[in-house]
């Protein structure tokens, strides 16, 4: 896995946001976040949950949630052990809901801010037919609501290990936008579940240059290294 490219994919996806803000075990999107912050000349907001550094909440999620009810974040980041075609996303269980065969730590606060934040970034660096699946087995967080529910937020794109899904709202499905170098469309679609829109020719995913990495290099050992140094300290790219 590149995640210098990674890094630099969500980078552009969070584009000229105002605020972004992660969660916790996010390092590869807080590194992006971060590159998207120096770009902006520090002008762009970054809440990581976990900071001294970056966070101005004193009391940790129930800040973050307030913050996403009042339209004060523009982009967050959301993973599950599955991913359906729909942007549903399974963080509770694998299996029968009464017998599951595998129970994961649950949803906690992943579906009202998937309702709420204007542009949530699915992240999974594995990209398997396992994960990526035709429907979920459980419906943690909906990727998309009926008209008649209120709901601001929602999926804007799927980053894997592999490629880059654009999520297309009016049809309710994802559309691959990239792949990235080594990987091949064929191989990316028996590696998921779900049907989704293709290109033909599927173009590759940018493969950032030396400068970008140096550039994503620094920024992750003065700005990410406070949050997560162990990550900081394995980053070799």
């Amino acid at each position: 896995m590149d995640a210098a490219l990674l890094i630099s994919l969500i980078a552009d996806l969070i584009g000229d946001a105002k605020h972004v803000a992660t969660g916790a075990l996010s390092p590869i999107p807080t590194a992006a976040a971060m590159l998207a912050r120096k770009r902006s000349g520090g002008r762009m907001r970054v809440t990581i949950l976990g900071s001294r550094r970056n966070s101005r909440y004193t009391d940790g999620a129930k800040e973050l949630f307030d913050s996403a009810a009042q339209g004060r974040i523009d982009v967050f980041f959301l993973s599950g052990a599955q991913i359906d075609g729909e942007a549903n996303i399974n963080l509770l269980s694998i299996g029968d809901y009464a017998r599951p065969k595998v129970r994961f730590a649950g949803s906690f606060g992943s579906p009202y801010l998937y309702m709420m934040v204007p542009r949530v970034i699915l992240f999974r660096p594995e990209h398997d037919a396992r994960a990526l699946v035709p429907k979920v087995d459980y419906i943690s967080a909906p990727g998309w609501s009926p008209p008649e529910v209120y709901r601001p937020g929602g999926p804007q794109a799927l980053v894997t290990g592999r490629c880059l899904f654009d999520w297309r709202r009016d049809e309710r499905r994802f559309a691959l936008r990239s792949i990235h170098p080594g990987q091949t469309a064929e191989g990316v679609r028996a590696a998921t579940g779900f049907a989704y829109a293709c290109p033909d020719p599927v173009p590759f995913s940018p493969t950032p240059d030396a400068a970008l990495r140096a550039e994503i290099r620094d920024v992750v050992r003065d700005e990410v290294a406070e949050a997560y140094p162990r990550f900081a300290e394995e980053f070799d790219i």
